[in-house]
Formats: C-alpha cells, sequence, structure tokens
C-alpha cells in the first residue's frame, strides 16, 4: 500500500533528516525515515526522534557525514548528528540465526526495503516515509492496524518473539500506550513465551517497565503482563500482590494488587521516583499478612519488609544507586503519614526535611485516594510544608561544637548527646535564638558536672 500524507511533516528536526536523506539519495543511496516516527506521523503525533533507513553501508555513511558515531556499527546502525539533532540511520538489512534470543548471529545487507522491513517487530512499527515524494510505503499492512487500532507481529509471532524476547514487553508497552488491542495470535505466543523473559538483562526490563510506568495507561500494562503471564517471570514480587486480601473497612477497592493498579491511574505527572514507590510501597504486604486477634487482616511491617524488597527488586533492575535509595525510604516511611497529627513538631520537621518528602506527600495522597479517601494526614503536612514559604525545614543550629567547648564541655560522647539535645530544643521552637540556646547549654553543663562529682 502506498499512502500519501496530507500535509508533509515540517519543522527543524524533519528539515535536518529530509537534508541527510537527499544528501544520501545524491551519492545514488535509497534512504527512508523508517518505524515510529512514521507511526506517530499518521497517529497526529509529533516525534520526538527520528530513524532513517538507507541502502548505504556503515562505512559508506560515516564518509559521507562529518558528525558520525558507530554506535551499532556491527548491525548496520551509525548514529548521525546534525543541528544539534541525532539520527539513527540503519544500512537495510537481513537479521538471521537468532541464537540468545536478543540479537542475530548472522547480519545481511540489502538494498530491499521490503526485506529490512520483514524482520522488523510489528506492524505499526514496520512504515517508510520517502522525503523525495512524501509517500508512506507500506508492506506489512501496518495502516491498516493503526486505522484498526491493532498491534500486530509482521509474520510469525513464535517466530518474532523467538527472536528478541523484549518484544514481549514492547508488545504490551504499545497496546497500552495507544490504547490498541493486543493482536490474539500475539497474545498467546506470548503466553508460550514468557519464561524466557528472564533471559534478559535487568536493564533493558527495566527501560520498558518505565516507560509503562511513566506512559498514559500504567495499571493496563500491568494488569496486561498478570494476565499474560509476564509479571511472574520479571517482577514476581509484584505478581504476588495478586490474592493478598485486604480489610473491607479500609480497603473497599479490593486486594493489593487492585488497590496498586488503581494508584497507578490516579498518579500526576510521575518521576522515576513517585511512579516506582507506587507500584512497590506494598510489596511488603505479601509476606507479612497475619490475621489479627480481632480477625482482621493485618500487615504489621509491611512498610519495612517493603523498603528491603524494593531494594532488592530495583538492585536486581540495575538501577542506580540514588533511585534505589529514594524508593526504598519513600516505602519505608509511606505509613508514618498516619500519625503525623501526633508527632512533635520536630519529629514532623525533620520528615519533612528528607529528601524524599515530595515524593513522599504525593505518595500519600494516591494512596489515601486509591483506598478509604482520608486526607487529614496529607493535608495537615502539605499546610505546614506551606507554611514554610520555601523556608528549610530543618534551619541550621545556631551553635555548634565549637561553642559548647568554650562553655567548659570536654570532647566526647557528651557532646554529640547535648547537640542533639539542642537541636530538639530549637525545633521544638521552645528556645529560639542563640543566646537562648547558649544559656540552656551552659546550664545543663553546670549541671552536669555537679552530678558528676
Amino acid at each position: 500500500m502506498i499512502e500519501q500524507l496530507r500535509r508533509p511533516p515540517s519543522g527543524p528536526l524533519f528539515h535536518t533528516a529530509f537534508e541527510i536523506a537527499a544528501e544520501l539519495r545524491r551519492n545514488g543511496k535509497k534512504a527512508f525515515l523508517i518505524g515510529g516516527c512514521v507511526r506517530d506521523l499518521l497517529l497526529g503525533v509529533s516525534p520526538h526522534d527520528i530513524d532513517i533507513a538507507t541502502s548505504a553501508r556503515p562505512e559508506e555513511i560515516r564518509s559521507m557525514f562529518e558528525e558520525t558515531y558507530a554506535v551499532g556499527a556491527s548491525f548496520g546502525v551509525v548514529t548521525i548528528r546534525r543541528n544539534g539533532f541525532c539520527f539513527e540511520t540503519a544500512t537495510l538489512r537481513e537479521e538471521r540465526d537468532y541464537m540468545d534470543g536478543r540479537r542475530p548471529e548472522t547480519v545481511q545487507y540489502t538494498d530491499d526495503e521490503v526485506q529490512d522491513v520483514s524482520r522488523r517487530d510489528f506492524t505499526i512499527n514496520g512504515l517508510l516515509y520517502d522525503p523525495g515524494t512524501g509517500e508512506i510505503l507500506d508492506y506489512v499492512d501496518g495502516i491498516r492496524d493503526l486505522r484498526r487500532g491493532v498491534v500486530r507481529t509482521i509474520g510469525d509471532p513464535d517466530r518474532r518473539f523467538s527472536e528478541d524476547y523484549l518484544r514481549i514487553l514492547r508488545a504490551i508497552r504499545f497496546s497500552t500506550r495507544f490504547g490498541f488491542e493486543l493482536d490474539s495470535a500475539a497474545q498467546d505466543a506470548i503466553r508460550r513465551h514468557a519464561g524466557k523473559l528472564s533471559r534478559l538483562s535487568g536493564e533493558r526490563i527495566r527501560d520498558e517497565l518505565e516507560k509503562m510506568l511513566l506512559g498514559p495507561r500504567p495499571s493496563q500494562a500491568f494488569r496486561m503482563m498478570l494476565e499474560l503471564g509476564v509479571l511472574k517471570e520479571i517482577l514476581p514480587e509484584a505478581a504476588a500482590m495478586s490474592g493478598v486480601e485486604q480489610p473491607p473497612q479500609f480497603h473497599p477497592e479490593g486486594d493489593v494488587f487492585t488497590h496498586t493498579m488503581i494508584m497507578l491511574e490516579r498518579m500526576c505527572h510521575p518521576t522515576r521516583e513517585l511512579a516506582w514507590s507506587v507500584l512497590l510501597h506494598d510489596v511488603g504486604k505479601a509476606a507479612t499478612a497475619a490475621p489479627g486477634a480481632d480477625g482482621v487482616i493485618h500487615f504489621y511491617g509491611h512498610e519495612h519488609e517493603g523498603a528491603m524488597e524494593a531494594r532488592k527488586i530495583l538492585s536486581r533492575l540495575k538501577c542506580s544507586s540514588a533511585l534505589i535509595e529514594h524508593v526504598s525510604s519513600a516505602v519505608a516511611n509511606h505509613m508514618k503519614f498516619a500519625s503525623v497529627d501526633r508527632m512533635k513538631r520536630s519529629t514532623w520537621r525533620k520528615m519533612m526535611a528528607e529528601p524524599t518528602f515530595a515524593t513522599d506527600l504525593e505518595l500519600n495522597r494516591v494512596d489515601c485516594v486509591s483506598c478509604h479517601g482520608k486526607m487529614g494526614g496529607y493535608l495537615l503536612m502539605l499546610d505546614r510544608w506551606r507554611e514554610l514559604d520555601g523556608q528549610p525545614a530543618v534551619p541550621p543550629l545556631p551553635v555548634g561544637g565549637r561553642d559548647l567547648l568554650a562553655l567548659g564541655l570536654t570532647p566526647g560522647p557528651e557532646l554529640g548527646r547535648l547537640l542533639n539535645l539542642l537541636r530538639e530544643e530549637f525545633l521544638e521552637n521552645r528556645l529560639k535564638t542563640r543566646e537562648e540556646l547558649l544559656k540552656f547549654a551552659g546550664d545543663q553543663i553546670k549541671n552536669r558536672k555537679k552530678l558528676a562529682k
């Protein structure tokens, strides 16, 4: 099928891509825009990046353009940088003999764009745009599937998923990202091949999961992964939340997995830190569920168990140490909001001074609106945060160790204990000035010296 765009794409990104394609054609090579950028054009979405397919070999591409990077030259991929944009430019190729479910053992270049398209993953990603004619070339019925709202593999789904197991996750991600139906043959093949996902690296799984978590329909993606047997292979701890019942007076929405999915739906402009914290905040409930003397199921200590589980999961997925620390801390802290109205001033101010506090606050909001709807703790802490008006929750103590030594205190553990006491009095607003703190400290030192005699 050949289709003409009603309006040619414009803008600096496309203008630069057209320049590169024209240069390739002047050198006697075919050049097409391919894949997601063409799909997005047909969906009325502005692409963020553009891939180019060409009959030029990698060494020819590098000789034609000034700034290139051979990021995947062994697979025919060269990155061209121009006007501040980067374009992955791939030589038209066939791929054969996939052995490890990730990359082909044999790559054979071709001048035939039809052969190149036939090795790709899904029909909606197998479209070509010819900048010379303005035509979209469709050899795989991708346009029809876009109009029907279907994600379908190019050719046999068993073969496509066996070539690269990551395509299983990509199929689910594309389906939920666009709100498309996943082809029934693809679903059946995913069930057959889901067990092979354990062979993928943690990094590749993590990247796909994050795209789902930060995408438009994260709960739909995770429900689909659970239903197709994918979640138990890549995140068994999350799959284990399904069927863990909760007391209906606190969680009328259902089990732990249902509650978590509702939370994912109710995130607003999530960060990576928030999305992972929402997904994993109750991951410790499966291990801590136990009926109490009152006959009600309790999850005592689930936040601490969950923090340890979150650390293990994110480490397995090769997340950064900063993300691991942030999320495990947010999971550990998420039950504290239930008692903020009874906390000492110094305690809640220290809580607000934590680097995770913005995540903690939003996690609590989403948690509450997704179950019992009691927002008292959240609103109280939000008001307190606003009252700070940009001032630090824990301001610097106006006195330090040298001041205490000057008052006659000798170095040792007593110095740290007295500093902590001063900090507590200062945060409780009982001692407000440096003079008050020094007088209090002097009295404390005198009293301790008397007791020591």
